[in-house]
């Protein structure tokens, strides 16, 4: 009896199966109902709203304060919003620097601080503490004279360092340009601007801008409400409500036309590519989730279409990628960009606008769209795990005017995007046709070519700015070699000026021994040189190894992690030059060395030296030193260019040595700065086993 009811079982099931339509995809499921919970919440007299999320799993509390104010001008003073936001934490009326540090020290707390927000966090039993201090330096901050003075300082060395990066000067001179030098977005420190600002300015920037009347707390951790209420109330109370701010500045409007906007970077050995227009989005808009899918498949990530083609297909950059923001105070921006290669700087420019184009004329495929809706969709559920989730969604809720159901109907909101929705996104916010694209590059080598990029059968034109976005006229790069000069001639006057023939002859050891840094990392170089076809380099960290490389006459070997191989005998020959205590003296007559022109390096007028097939040196024309040297390697079918700049020479031993060396590989910079040279002592044989 029971085999003939399993028997009964197994041939219904037989017909359940028969009876499934297997060619036809099926429908997906409704979008699953997301439960947020609600944090608690109350407001202060002064209109500081606070947002609570008790989490107790872990005993730790943050705390962050927003302050949700329009775009604000800062005219002739800007910077004034930078230093104040650095002078806040450095301690408070009530409390020394010292002795505030001290105490956040103690508890194993972190502080940071803005012009217009602050966070903390910490240990759930130092709680109040930490909120106390938090808002003691916010709204009671301790702005002394000797603070602004090394604040004002280090902004200025920054502005400095970043006056040789590509980079940075594209994206000044297109905020500048996109938006309007007048405009807040496009405003940007100067030298000149930091040097006219006063202790004076910088408080009357906090006073103005640095006010409850828009601001929120966000409170997430192993805390009570009540507590948070009572503390909230205490500290905060003091926090006297300013002027509303005005959102009233002009309107800034997309070219008539695209058309290319180009700084000539003469050091640059890459281009800095941004394609982009301006944009009116917020998050409450309903074209929102559509941008942010058009967005995603165009050039969000790894999988997105720029990065596939510039990089995986073409080969011409690191990576290719594109944005899109919301503001809810007015306009702000699309943009896609890359950096790239100085020889394909004009190919990059029609690829971006293909591709741009392509998402607005041709509807994306349906395995695109499912791709992107799947990832936006993992990202949002796994982020619900997050107790600062709640909190920060909360917070836009508050900020951005949306409604209370819109993060219950996300997951809905995502998946009711169609293919239809995306192209329609694209033509409204990716204007190829209106797209301001702005070039930071090396004009001698892609100007030429980008004055002939055409697109959609039209030559976009060349607008030329230097790196304050000023409009200036078009770079000349015709200069006047004397007649006869040969490579020979430059190295002579390489070796005269950092000290003679005589005195280099002079030397037959030197020891440089230099301090450097990547990502934070402190690194020390080491190298060693005789006139004996000996040579070591050596980078270390924290007194590890990471890297050697050793010439000891005809044998050669080069260490990196711990493995060691040795180098064959065209490396060992190629090593033999750069081994020269002067490299210059062992190349004078070398027949395949060759004078290639003038180029500007750093605003100064420099010999090209074409050394080999792969490198290339510059030497000023005025003062014979050599200022940078450009290598050209291959990586995983890739060609990228690794820059070394040669600066502040000193004499040691009667002849002139750079005691500073930056390297540059694409985004990666080193800058090593020799603390100690010596000439005919502190190497050995030794030193090249």
């Amino acid at each position: 009896m029971k085999n003939i009811f399993f028997s009964l079982l197994f041939i219904c099931s037989l017909g359940a199966v028969a009876q499934i339509d297997r060619s036809t995809q099926p429908k997906p499921g409704p979008a699953p109902e997301i439960n947020l919970s609600e944090p608690e919440t109350f407001t202060l007299k002064n209109g500081l709203k606070v947002i609570v999320v008790e989490n107790h799993k872990l005993p730790r509390v943050s705390y962050t304060l927003t302050l949700d104010n329009p775009p604000i001008a800062e005219g002739e003073k800007t910077g004034a919003a930078a230093l104040s936001g650095a002078l806040l934490g450095k301690g408070s009326a009530n409390i020394s620097k010292d002795d505030f540090n001290e105490e956040v020290d103690y508890m194993g707390a972190r502080m940071n601080f803005g012009s217009q927000y602050a966070s903390a966090g910490g240990l759930s039993q130092y709680a109040e503490r930490i909120l106390e201090l938090l808002a003691d330096a916010a709204i009671h901050p301790n702005f002394t004279q000797e603070e602004f003075e090394k604040e004002q300082d280090i902004l200025i060395e920054s502005l400095k360092t970043n006056e040789k990066s590509v980079e940075a000067a594209a994206g000044k001179v297109s905020r500048a340009l996109l938006y309007g030098k007048d405009h807040p977005k496009g405003e940007f420190e100067t030298q000149e601007s930091i040097e006219g600002i006063t202790l004076a300015d910088a408080k009357a920037f906090y006073n103005k801008a640095f006010i409850p009347n828009n601001a929120y707390l966000v409170v997430v951790g192993d805390v009570d409400y009540k507590d948070i209420k009572d503390w909230v109330t205490t500290y905060f109370k003091d926090w006297k409500k300013g002027a509303a701010l005005s959102n009233d500045f002009s309107n800034p409007e997309n070219v008539a036309t695209t058309e290319i906007n180009f700084v000539d970077m003469p050091n640059a050995v890459q281009s800095q590519v941004i394609v982009e227009n301006l944009v009116d989005l917020k998050m409450s808009d309903p074209d929102y989730f559509p941008a942010l899918m058009a967005n995603q498949i165009l050039g969000g990530g790894g999988e997105g279409r720029l990065f596939l083609n510039l990089r995986e297909d073409k080969g011409y950059t690191y990576g290719a990628y594109s944005s899109i923001n919301n503001d809810k105070y007015g306009k702000t921006s699309f943009s896609a960009s890359a950096s790239v290669r100085n020889m394909v700087t004009d190919s990059s420019v029609v690829a971006f606008l293909e591709e741009i184009d392509k998402i607005r004329q041709e509807p994306v495929t349906e395995k695109d769209l499912k791709n992107t809706k799947a990832k936006y969709i993992g990202s949002f559920v796994r982020s619900l795990e997050q107790p600062s989730t709640i909190a920060r969604f909360a917070l836009n809720k508050e900020t951005e005017g949306l409604p209370e159901d819109f993060y219950q109907n996300y997951l809905s909101k995502i998946n009711a995007v169609t293919i239809e929705d995306v192209q329609r996104v694209a033509k409204k916010y990716f204007l190829s046709d209106n797209a301001r694209i702005v070039i930071a590059g090396k004009g001698s080598e892609v100007l030429e070519n980008l004055e002939k990029v055409s697109f959609n059968g039209k030559t976009i034109p060349v607008k030329y700015y230097d790196k304050n976005a000023n409009n200036v006229a078009k770079p000349s790069y015709e200069v006047a070699m004397p007649e006869g000069l040969t490579a020979t001639d430059v190295f002579n006057s390489y070796i005269e000026a950092v000290g003679g023939q005589e005195a280099v002859a002079g030397i037959n050891s030197i020891m440089m021994l230099g301090e450097g840094s990547v990502q934070g990392t402190p690194l020390k170089l080491t190298i060693k040189k005789t006139s004996n076809n000996q040579y070591l380099e050596e980078i270390s960290v924290m007194g590890n190894v990471m890297s050697k490389q050793v010439l000891n006459g005809d044998s050669g070997s080069v260490s990196k992690q711990g493995q060691t191989m040795n180098l064959p005998a065209e490396q060992i020959k190629a090593l033999k030059k750069e081994a020269a205590i002067i490299p210059e003296m062992a190349m004078l007559g070398d027949e395949t060395i060759t004078l290639k022109g003038v180029e500007k390096v750093d605003g100064k007028d420099a010999y090209v030296i074409q050394l080999t097939d792969a490198k290339k040196a510059f030497y000023a024309t005025e003062s014979g030193l050599k200022l940078k040297e450009e290598t050209t390697q291959q990586m995983q079918g890739q060609t990228f260019v690794q820059t070394m700049l040669f600066d502040d020479y000193k004499s040691v031993g009667g002849v002139l040595f750079p005691h500073k060396l930056s390297q540059s590989m694409g985004p990666q910079n080193i800058e090593f700065t020799f603390t100690e040279i010596k000439v005919n002592e502190g190497v050995s044989d030794a030193d090249f086993q």
